[in-house]
C-alpha cells in the first residue's frame, strides 16, 4: 500500500474515476451540456490530484505550483459562476442578493 502512495499510483486511481465521473455526466447530460461551473469543479479537483500527485514523486515545485495555479484559477472560476458574477453562456446572470447591514438590529 506505502508504494502505490510513493509512485503516485494511488492518485493515478483516483484521476481515472474522476475522468469516468466526467464521462459519465458527458454521456447523462449530451443535449443540454455539462454546467460549467461543473467543469470548473472537476478541473480543479484533477489540478489538485495531480499537484498531490506531483509532491509524492518528488517533482520540481514548479510543476506542483502550476498545478495549484490551474487549481485555483478553475475554483475561482466556478465560485464567481456560481454567486452569479459572470454570466453561463445562454442564460443571463442571477439577481445578486440584497447585502446585509453591517447593524443587524439598525
Amino acid at each position: 500500500m506505502a508504494g502505490l502512495f510513493a509512485s503516485g499510483r494511488i492518485i493515478d486511481a483516483i484521476l481515472v474515476l474522476v475522468a469516468l465521473e466526467a464521462l459519465v455526466l458527458i454521456l447523462w447530460r449530451r443535449r443540454d451540456g455539462l454546467p460549467l461551473p461543473l467543469v470548473c469543479n472537476l478541473t480543479s479537483g484533477a489540478a489538485l490530484m495531480l499537484a498531490l500527485r506531483a509532491a509524492l514523486t518528488g517533482a520540481d515545485w514548479t510543476a506542483i505550483a502550476g498545478c495549484l495555479a490551474v487549481s485555483g484559477l478553475a475554483h475561482g472560476m466556478e465560485m464567481t459562476l456560481r454567486l452569479g458574477g459572470l454570466a453561463a453562456p445562454g442564460r443571463p446572470a442571477p439577481a445578486r442578493p440584497e447585502p446585509m447591514p453591517l447593524d443587524p438590529h439598525g
